[in-house]
């Protein structure tokens, strides 16, 4: 693993002129089961993401890198046992953050494991994620970054932002990094900061729009294979408060 690299903008993204993603699928990847390469943040307050290299079995580990937020979305799963990674789907999930399929499904907001106290120690028992679909300067296949609770409030600010300017988030070239934070309990977590590197060319833009869409018609597809919470986050994802513990 390469340590403490800093991924920096060497490129452009003119190479997506002839690319399809949705052929590139259905071409090389005929009969296999293909999907998109993950950007982890590690746990226990690490300020290095790990990010698929040449290597499979030893990921980069950078400070920072920038690229576009192709498209992104709520990823809400509960689990009635403890989840432990990999790829099993949860017994109730959702990829909108309005209505739940599974057990007990129906409407998030009105779900009981949906609210605060429901989880370990204040928090709540569903877990609620973004995901996030990322390309890189210099590359044609998106990844995927999944936020965690603990870095959805910097995340809504940082859109905030770029709307503020008239901007969306897939109209610029984001540089991301880690901070370490720490949760109510005392245990300290990686929380993901967001920057604008540059804005797209218009060019690049129409490039990138088309993308995109692609990329959103194609998310449906993609299950849910999320990360574990690296510390029970007792975090109000609406004001961005600490929820104290409960007694």
């Amino acid at each position: 693993m390469k340590n403490n690299e800093i991924v920096k903008s060497n490129g452009t993204f003119l190479a997506l002129q002839d690319f399809n993603l949705n052929d590139a699928f259905s071409d090389e990847l005929a009969g296999l089961s293909g999907s998109f390469e993950r950007i982890k943040i590690p746990a226990a307050g690490s300020t290095v993401f790990e990010i698929p290299g040449e290597d499979p079995d030893n990921p980069d580990a950078v400070k920072e890198f920038s690229a576009v937020i192709l498209y992104h979305h709520p990823l809400y799963a509960y689990y009635k046992n403890k989840y432990t990674g990999g790829s099993n789907p949860p017994d109730c999930g959702s990829f909108d953050g309005i209505t739940g399929e599974g057990d007990p499904g129906g409407r998030c907001d009105k779900c009981p494991y949906n609210q605060f106290g429901s989880g370990e120690s204040g928090g709540k028992a569903c877990k609620n994620r973004r995901r996030i679909y990322l390309l890189r300067e210099g590359e044609i296949f998106p990844m995927i970054l999944s936020l965690p609770t603990g870095s959805l409030k910097d995340f809504t600010r940082y859109l905030m932002r770029l709307l503020s300017k008239g901007k969306k988030s897939n109209s610029v070239v984001t540089r991301f990094s880690l901070r370490k934070a720490t949760n109510a309990n005392g245990i300290t977590f990686s929380q993901a900061q967001f920057t604008v590197d540059r804005d797209l060319s218009p060019e690049e833009f129409n490039l990138i729009n088309s993308l995109s869409k692609q990329v959103k018609a194609l998310s449906v597809r993609v299950g849910h294979d999320t990360e574990p919470e690296d510390t029970p986050l007792n975090v109000d994802i609406e004001t961005g408060e600490v929820i104290e513990p409960l007694e």
